[in-house]
């Protein structure tokens, strides 16, 4: 049968991944080239091998077997076909074939790369990846195989991978149907970005560990997986910013982050990441840091590795988590093993990771891009304890405490201001040594544009007084601090551009374009600094100035709020069919009209639907979008259609669309940074030679 056709192909694939590790031992321990291929060919087929077992677990979920219990679990034959592929990573089993999947992909990328000049990495960047893949196709192989069948036994039905003594197989008439809330199209794309930005950094951290295994002590590894580390950071980036959008547009409750705990997984080794990416440029400018690098790699795989661990061991309690489940042992222990292991290697070459040179300015820019490191790291301690807190308080106290939005945003408001205007100053000095006279003469200007703003702002306030709530001071420091570093950042485009124009008779806007081109990381990180601006704006408009209503009101009245009305008009309740007639989803929705200062802006339809096939629930908010603010209303409850009442909830979201603007610039950005050049190790040195831009910065 094909399920027993995929639970075998997957066993093969375990046993191979197996015998990558075992091969890569070997040749290294007999210096045998031939081994040493032998595991490099061993991963090679690993890609076809999990991709075939894919495909077969994608028939099935297409095909409604419904004998297969993951198959039963995540469709039903109401669900289009897309959602049924898609379905694949939307259940526990599927989700960690999937991880397979991906981390197979890329590892046979990494092994088909040239290795001459890098030969001594290759058993073990080999064996590091072979070990997380042979983990988690373990993880299907015995506890979570997404071919389990449903039999027929004496005491009822049970699944089961192999037969049960006098069972016969069993086919429920319809599957349980995927969860509403990961119909949405962000969930179609959300989990996947997540998945490959986890999977990415698997790369960095392997042959951080053949670097500290072959005591190669130069940053060679650093530009071997710069880019793979960029990737892995863009993909993580995505996956966060389309969670957000995502619970925003179907979570009903008026915002995009929630500080959740399985939002703060995801969320910590971007953290690292993001502190790794700007310390290995230290390493590789001034040869500092070499011991920190190896540290925030190392704490980046371990949290890949952890985040991955509460989303699927059930220890938590989330909307994005998946159900309690025995996996969470095997977690926690491949996290320890793998963990002390890195360190212990880390100490074994502590002595050769010495530093090449000291910091003598505490306003050069590796001093800055040291004190960036620290924020990351305050926030990310912040956020690992209130995650783990309620674990401890179950296991000390018997009762779990949970950790609320509130404390996250006191605890990390500070350092997130501080990290805004860490990205205006840092560009701005100079590697190896800064004075405050240099650095106020460069920012001068920026902060003068930026006053001028916040006058405007300020004025803007006083004219309405409606906006003026008790988080206002707190907005206005963090408006100035947000408007600075955005000026900053756009005096960077504009001065480099002005003397390259100068120096090459060029128009402004063509010599920036080759300006970028000849140094992408540079010009890609202040693109990415500009997005941050953007969606800095978007949050202190949301966080600081979010208003809300709530109301019953009969057809034709109205509610109001931050000078918007809105009227209700009628409610239409109906049934949604499938392909074959039958009823699909039940939708109850409300028609309403929005006006602001007498005018009418249009008609919008929050509603409820309803899914037969899962028996849940889903709200749709009805929205009208600018870029000032969301008017954002939602359908709580209702009465029959003989009745007239409906009760509505109604938010007024400032600025939001800046966070969703800012992230597309954001994206980009890491696009422009990632894009490959000619040859990595070459291009801050043909950068150097010709960007004037290099020169004004002290680069």
């Amino acid at each position: 049968m094909l399920a027993d056709f995929g639970y075998g192909v997957l066993v093969v694939t375990f046993l191979v991944s197996l015998f990558a590790i075992l091969a890569a031992i070997l040749g290294q321990a007999k210096k045998s080239q031939k081994w040493v291929e032998s595991s490099r060919l061993a991963m090679l087929l690993t890609f076809p091998l999990t991709t075939l077992i894919s495909l077969t677990l994608i028939y099935l979920l297409v095909t409604n077997d419904y004998n297969i219990a993951f198959v039963y679990e995540v469709t039903s034959r109401a669900m289009p076909t897309y959602l049924k592929v898609t379905a694949l990573w939307g259940g526990q089993a599927g989700s960690l074939l999937f991880w397979s999947w991906l981390l197979s992909a890329f590892m046979t990328a990494v092994t088909l790369r040239k290795w001459d000049r890098d030969r001594e990495f290759l058993p073990w960047v080999v064996l590091v990846a072979s070990v997380t893949l042979a983990f988690f196709l373990a993880l299907n192989v015995f506890y979570e195989n997404p071919f389990t069948r449903f039999w027929q036994t004496f005491s009822g039905v049970q699944p089961a991978t192999f037969r049960p003594a006098g069972a016969m197989p069993f086919t429920p008439a319809d599957g349980n149907g995927l969860n509403p809330l990961l119909r949405h199209p962000g969930m179609i794309i959300h989990p996947p970005m997540l998945y490959l930005g986890f999977v990415s950094f698997v790369i960095p951290f392997a042959f951080a560990i053949a670097a500290l295994v072959t005591g190669r002590t130069d940053d060679r590894w650093i530009r071997i997986t710069r880019r793979w580390t960029l990737w892995a950071w863009l993909f993580l980036s995505l996956g966060l910013v389309l969670g957000g959008r995502w619970a925003y547009d179907v979570l009903g409750w008026g915002g995009y982050w929630g500080w959740d705990p399985v939002e703060i997984a995801a969320f910590m080794p971007w953290l690292a990441g993001t502190a790794f990416l700007h310390s290995v440029m230290m390493q590789e400018k001034r040869g500092l840091l070499k011991h920190w690098n190896m540290i925030l790699i190392i704490l980046t795989y371990a949290l890949v590795i952890f985040g991955t661990f509460l989303t699927r061991s059930g220890v938590l309690s989330s909307v994005h988590s998946f159900a309690q489940s025995a996996i969470g042992p095997a977690f926690f222990i491949f996290i320890g093993v793998t963990f002390v292991v890195s360190i212990a290697l880390l100490l074994w070459r502590w002595p050769s990771l010495k530093s090449e040179s000291q910091m003598t300015s505490m306003l050069s820019r590796e001093a800055l891009f040291l004190l960036n490191n620290l924020l990351f790291m305050g926030i990310l301690v912040i956020c690992f304890w209130g995650v783990i807190f309620p674990l401890i308080s179950e296991l000390v106290t018997g009762a779990k405490v949970t950790v609320g939005p509130p404390f996250y945003e006191r605890a990390t408001g500070p350092l997130f201001a501080a990290l805004v205007f860490l990205m205006g100053v840092a560009p701005l000095s100079a590697w190896g040594h800064s004075t405050l006279k240099t650095l106020g003469k460069a920012i001068f200007k920026p902060l003068l544009a930026a006053f001028l703003v916040m006058v405007a702002v300020v004025i803007y306030f006083f004219v309405n007084p409606r906006l003026v709530n008790e988080y206002l001071p707190y907005a206005l420091i963090g408006l100035f601090v947000t408007i600075s570093t955005g000026f900053v950042t756009l005096y960077e485009f504009w001065r480099a551009s002005q003397a390259r124009a100068r120096a090459q008779n060029e128009n402004v806007f063509l010599a920036l374009w080759w300006l970028a081109g000849r140094n992408r990381r540079r010009y890609g990180g202040y693109t990415i600094h500009l997005g941050v601006v953007l969606m800095a704006m978007g949050i202190i408009g949301i966080e600081m100035f979010q208003t809300e209503t709530q109301g019953t009101i009969a057809k034709d009245e109205t509610m109001s709020l931050a000078g918007y009305t809105m009227t209700f008009k009628e409610l239409q309740d109906f049934d949604l069919n499938d392909a074959s007639g039958q009823p699909m989803q039940n939708v109850a929705r409300a028609v309403v009209e929005v006006y602001k200062d007498g005018k009418m802006l249009g008609e919008l339809y929050p509603r409820r639907d309803y899914f037969y096939d899962a028996q849940q629930p889903m709200t749709i908010p009805g929205v009208r979008s600018t870029l000032q603010d969301d008017f954002y209303v939602l359908l709580v409850d209702w009465q029959p259609i003989s009745s007239v009442g409906a009760t509505f909830k109604i938010y007024h979201n400032p600025l939001v669309n800046w966070l969703w603007f800012g992230s597309f610039i954001f994206i980009l950005g890491t696009f422009i940074a990632a894009w490959p050049d000619q040859d990595p190790e070459l291009a801050p040195v043909r950068a150097r030679k010709n960007s004037p831009a290099a020169y004004l910065t002290g680069d």
